[in-house]
Parts: structure tokens; sequence; C-alpha cells
């Protein structure tokens, strides 16, 4: 079994829910139980993508999922494809100057650059944490600051240019935006390093809360007690994970990973991104993200 890595795009609010209310948001968005930063699980993932390849190709659906339903043992069998759960990368985040702020940490980076590593995607040195609890490091081309101060949100931040940061920044945007100089170049300088506290409490305070409402069919109204909170990740939020294939457990038409992973990328645009839709409120546009994959050795 060999693991990819993936991206997700958001390009419009995303709400991956836990069906569990918290304090006054009635749906919020699914968290990480350890860091509570947020996360689109990896069942979702695969949902979609089981939908979206069946829609396409129903022997490639049973190899890659297993069968839909089961009548016996001997019609049984596991599917080649294991995802896993998808984790913040970055954050779009309001900032005074320059509209908006992408935002990780260093501990974000330090997991990504693991993951990368392991699929053999090569990663830059990972930059110095900012010097203070209230310091941000930004790109040597950063359009976010004001007299060297980053102000997101309620929050005002020292800033310190850092070539390493460069790097970074143009790392995830060549990944995210492939071929597209445009959108590397907007991501590029919009990026910063914040504290992992700070991007902590952004994860937090910086989601989007949207009121939603039933209406009464009879008398046109809202329903009564029909009003609620829902949290959405914002759009441009950027999400990782990994995923594994091996060969085909079917026992009449065994297929190797290689073969499976290029019937993949025949069906779905991968490596430019395919659109998808997940999570909840699809009729309303939420949902929407592009996703993306890098094998290894890319």
């Amino acid at each position: 079994m060999h693991s990819r890595l993936f991206h997700l795009h958001t390009l419009s609010a995303l709400h991956c829910g836990t069906g569990q209310s918290v304090g006054v948001v009635d749906l919020p968005i699914a968290r990480a139980r350890a860091t509570q930063l947020p996360i689109v699980p990896g069942s979702t993932l695969r949902g979609v993508l089981r939908q979206e390849i069946g829609a396409r190709d129903t022997d490639l659906e049973r190899a890659l999922f297993g069968p839909r339903t089961i009548k016996d043992n001997a019609s049984s069998f596991a599917g080649a494809l294991a995802v896993g759960d998808a984790h913040l990368l970055v954050m779009p985040v309001r900032a005074l100057a320059g509209i908006l702020c992408y935002v990780t940490s260093p501990f974000i980076l330090r997991r990504y650059a693991r993951d990368l590593a392991d699929v053999g995607l090569k990663t830059p040195e990972l930059p110095p944490k900012p010097a203070g609890k209230n310091h941000a490091l930004v790109p040597t081309d950063s359009v976010n600051l004001l007299d060297n101060t980053l102000v997101l949100e309620d929050l005002d931040l020292g800033a310190q240019r850092n070539a390493l940061t460069q790097e970074w920044a143009t790392t995830i945007a060549a990944l995210i935006h492939p071929g597209d100089g445009t959108g590397q170049r907007d991501f590029s300088e919009r990026f910063a390093i914040l504290p992992d506290d700070i991007l902590g409490y952004l994860s937090e305070t910086a989601t989007e809360l949207r009121t939603r409402i039933s209406i009464d069919q009879n008398t046109g109204t809202v329903k009564k007690g029909a009003l609620w909170f829902e949290e959405h990740l914002p759009a441009e939020s950027i999400l990782w994970g990994l995923y594994a294939l091996s060969d085909s457990n079917e026992p009449k038409q065994p297929r190797a990973a290689a073969e499976l992973a290029n019937a993949v990328r025949d069906k779905l645009p991968l490596a430019k991104g395919a659109l998808l839709q997940l999570g909840g409120q699809a009729g309303v546009g939420r949902g929407l993200v592009r996703l993306l994959t890098q094998e290894a050795g890319a």
C-alpha cells in the first residue's frame, strides 16, 4: 500500500458538522479532539468520491470501495482505497491591509512537512518560531503590513520578514494553484506564520457563523423555534491529508494499485483540481471544494 497526499481548497463556505451543539453554535464544524483544529472527516470525502467515481465507472467504484451490497462472505471484500482525515493547513483571516491573510502556524507546518516527506515531496527548511507571542513571520513581499504591523481581526502583531517563510508560501502556492501564476502570487504575498496559540484562537473565532431559518409554508413566516446557527470553514481555506491505494481485493477482477491510480486520474482531474461538493447545504452553494493530489516522487 502506497501513501499519497491530497489537498482540499474550499471555494465556498464549508460545513462538515458533528451533529452536536456546543454553546451558542447549534451546528458546529468537525474538529480534531486533541487540537480543536477544524478537520474534514475521511469518511465524508470517501463517500463523495464513491458517488463521483460510481457515476463514471461502476467497476472502478467496486474495486476502490468494495461492493455496495453484500449477499454472502464469498461476495464481500474490502475496497482498495483508504482515505484519512483532512487537517487544516491554511485559514483565511480578515486583515486591515491586503483584505485577507492566509495564516498557518509552526505546529501545523511541522506535521505538514512530515507528511510531505513521507510521500517523497521536498520541503523547505522550517522557519524559526516567531520571536514572541505577539509576532508573526511574513514573506518578504507581504502586502498585509502597516508599518511592520500585521493586523488580523482585532489582533495587532509585530511582523518579521523571513526568507524561509517566503519559500513555504511559494511551495504551498505551487501545490494549490498548479500552472496559475496569478493565484500563486496572490497566495504568496498574503501568507503568514502565526504563533500556535494565536492560530488556535483564530481557528475558533474567525470561522463563519451563519443564521438559518425555516419558513412555515402556511403562514409564510418563520416556524416557531426554527432558527439556528451554523459554523462554517471560510472559503479559501486549505486542508491536507493522506490517502492510500492497495492492489484490488476483488477475487474475480484483480487490479494493481498503479492501474487503479491511473484509472482514477482518467475519471477525475485531480492534478489540476476536481470540483466536489462536501458536507451539508449543497442547495445553497455551500461545500464546493477543489480536490488535488500529489503522489510519491512528484
